[in-house]
């Protein structure tokens, strides 16, 4: 296979950074151009193999895997004239090899720390003079790599991570300060720790994440993205500002193939953008809702990006379930957008022209490779086999199922989705390893407890303003992180502390009845507060929050097990991880950094910043579904209660728009919006019938007095 032949699908790329080089523009001469792509494509297949059959122990998949990332992402990220390779490609190439020779190494000299350190009683960790050389060459090249790959922030997080650990952390006041640790013993913990790079994080990404994004490219290479822009064209199309419904639907569906919202909006977006454009919609706003839709890709089930997998692996909790749940928020958010479009199309009078015909060859070529492969996929991850299964079973039925359709995955397509998928994940892979350093640096030295003890401290017991600090968090750490990073930092750091103060929410309703076990009452003793004379008698709800406000971090931390049962900490800690998920979306649609709005303004050709803010104002789902996990049982109710809260809290955020845009049916009279308001308030207060019905009721006679309005404007106009 030629350099010109890989050319054929450089169009459907994804892109992850604009300066990396294509792995098609390093394969000329001097190297055997065959050889190279055998190379990356058996790569991709390693690592379908190992996860189904060859079940390699953890440290020396982690370990292969960063070794053969670690070569790519150095050579892809070389520069290369059209003359062929230049003295610095070389010199990464060079780079790249000595960091794939240390990561094996690393694994290969395990056995021998281990029995160097009991021979000598075990006073340090017996590291030979490799040993060292190996160790300092991954963490300086996982560092440089995520600096390419990423910029700044996560070097600078991962150097002073490890400088906590060594001498930074006893020059630290109060509650920041941490003991050192002997370089032995950091470099040791960095390499071989659950928590470290080549741990927990690492596996997430060489057992799950990589592959689903080969999954993701044999779709792409079959024609199933093609299948998914036609459907939503058919479907969408014939609503009122169809476009921007198919950029929605496109975006929703395109999220089950893409792990990257900036990937997402780059790959729909040069087909929804112009159309919406053309259907009469501003630039900014059809720049906006692309960003805003291909940001909610990353919380649509079942893969949901990386952060289910990551998620999973924290919480302990099936994935299956993880799935599940998300299913109703992920539909209140994309309804949330829908309803902007709606508004946006009547207020400038945007009609339901349609200017591109669906291509009914590609919607039924593509048919049948996306939805088969992808329910066998779904079926499989719902049922509890693992997603590293199911994913190799999707490929492996897709393939098949291609053979019945005009795009058949042959010998050619299918080197061509390996090779898409693995450079595809070579940013991710990175970035996990480099990750991986903070989360060891964060778990040793105990820092995640100082966050979770200030978060409570702070919010002195409030849950209100503990989110508004995650939130602001997440605005800052999402400026200079990708979203899967600043989702791993902030739920290490904030996602303990945020379940217990759930947590809490359910002991206030303990001490307004009254705790009647003995025990558990002589435990509220410890806290300095009067009231505590009222914890078996009952109190008011005032009180209740008072005393739990009085209760030190360290008593509550000690008190929660005994009062709530480990079926509900389970569910308040999955809630806590998905507010935390889906606040760290927020920095793809937020300004001053927002990476998906940016990327869609460049199609667009709109002010980036102005782009920015329309996709912030589109996306305020990201924002009101993490309350609503908060403050009712969306997740962890039954049936009839998720619908319930579904339903009214869809209500709700219909009026959060109306207001925001100054517009609903028709236009907004001044005495309208307090209504409104109200209205909006009510249908999100949690399960109480009489307000949602009434905000309900109030809502629809908005909407009904704008749409004879509406009426009355189009009649005068004809």
């Amino acid at each position: 296979m030629n350099t010109e032949e890989l050319q054929d699908h450089s169009s459907i790329k994804l892109p992850f950074k604009e300066r990396l080089v294509d792995l098609e523009s390093v394969l000329v001469k001097p190297f055997p151009n065959l050889l190279i792509y055998l190379g990356i494509c058996l790569f991709g297949l390693w690592h379908i193999v190992t996860n189904v059959y060859l079940n390699e122990g953890g440290l020396w998949q982690n370990s292969i895997h960063f070794a053969g990332f670690g070569l790519l992402a150095a050579v892809t990220t070389s520069a290369v004239d059209k003359h062929g390779y230049n003295f610095r490609f070389w010199c990464n190439l060079v780079f790249g090899l000595l960091i794939a020779f240390s990561s094996l190494w690393i694994a290969h000299a395990e056995n021998g720390v281990y029995e160097r350190t009991l021979a000598k009683t075990g006073q340090s960790w017996q590291f030979t003079p490799l040993d060292w050389f190996a160790g300092i060459v991954v963490i300086v090249g996982a560092i440089e790599l995520t600096r390419r790959l990423t910029g700044w922030i996560i070097p600078i997080l991962v150097v002073l991570a490890l400088s906590y650990n060594l001498f930074l952390g006893e020059m630290m006041p109060g509650a920041f300060r941490a003991a050192s640790l002997p370089l032995d013993d950091v470099l040791f913990r960095s390499l071989y720790n659950d928590e470290g790079m080549f741990g927990i994080i690492t596996t997430i990404s060489s057992a799950n994440i990589t592959l689903f994004m080969i999954f993701g490219a044999f779709l792409v290479v079959s024609g199933a993205s093609d299948f998914v822009i036609e459907l939503s064209k058919s479907i969408a199309g014939k609503l009122r500002g169809g476009a921007a419904f198919v950029a929605v639907m496109s975006s929703a569906l395109t999220g089950t193939i893409s792990g990257s919202a900036v990937a997402n909006t780059a790959s729909t977006g040069v087909i929804t953008i112009p159309l919406m454009k053309s259907n009469g919609f501003r630039a900014k706003f059809a720049a906006g809702v692309e960003a805003s839709a291909s940001t909610g890709g990353q919380l649509m089930p079942p893969i949901m990006g990386a952060g289910a997998f990551i998620m999973a692996s924290y919480t302990g909790i099936d994935y299956g379930t993880i799935v599940a749940v998300s299913v109703v928020p992920a539909l209140l958010y994309f309804l949330s957008v829908a309803f902007v479009i709606r508004i946006e199309a009547i207020k400038y009078g945007i009609g339901t022209e349609q200017p591109e015909k669906v291509d009914r060859k590609k919607l039924l070529a593509g048919a049948l490779n996306f939805l088969l492969p992808l329910g066998v996929m779904t079926y499989m991850l719902v049922s509890g086999r693992t997603p590293s299964y199911a994913a190799s079973v999707a490929i492996a039925v897709l393939i098949v199922v291609s053979w019945f359709s005009p795009n058949k995955m042959g010998p050619k397509n299918i080197s061509r989705a390996l090779a898409l998928g693995v450079s595809t994940s070579i940013m991710t892979a990175v970035l996990l390893v480099a990750v991986g350093l903070i989360n060891n640096a964060v778990t040793t030295s105990g820092l995640a407890n100082t966050f979770a003890l200030m978060i409570a401290q702070w919010s002195q017991g409030s849950l209100w303003i503990a989110l508004l600090l995650i939130t602001l968090a997440s605005l800052i750490l999402g400026m200079g992180l990708p979203v899967t990073a600043a989702y791993i930092v902030l739920s290490i750091l904030s996602a303990p502390a945020l379940a217990g103060m759930l947590a809490d929410g359910l002991i206030v309703q303990q001490l307004v009845t009254g705790i009647a076990d003995p025990v558990a009452a002589a435990s509220f003793m410890l806290v300095d507060s009067p009231l505590v004379a009222k914890v078996a008698t009952g109190m008011t709800l005032a009180e209740a929050g008072q005393l739990m406000a009085a209760m030190p971090f360290e008593l509550a931390v000690v008190i929660r097990p005994s009062l709530v049962d480990a079926g509900a900490m389970t569910t308040f800690l999955l809630t806590a991880h998905l507010i935390v998920f889906w606040l760290s979306q927020d920095s793809n649609v937020t300004p001053p950094v927002c990476l998906a709005a940016f990327t869609a303004a460049g199609i667009a050709k709109s002010p980036p910043m102005a782009t920015g803010v329309e996709a912030w104002k589109i996306a305020k789902g990201l924002y009101i579904v993490p309350l609503i996990f908060a403050y009712t049982p969306l997740i962890g109710g039954d049936a009839l209660t998720v619908l319930r809260i579904g339903i009214f809290s869809l209500i709700g955020i219909y009026a959060a728009n109306c207001l925001l845009q100054r517009y609903s049916e028709g236009p907004l009279r001044w005495w309208m919006y307090p209504l409104l308001a109200a209205g909006a308030a009510a249908a999100f207060y949690p399960l109480h019938w009489a307000y949602n019905f009434t905000g309900a009721i109030l809502i629809a006679l908005v909407v009904y007095l704008c749409k004879k309005d509406q009426v009355a404007v189009d009649k005068y106009s004809l």
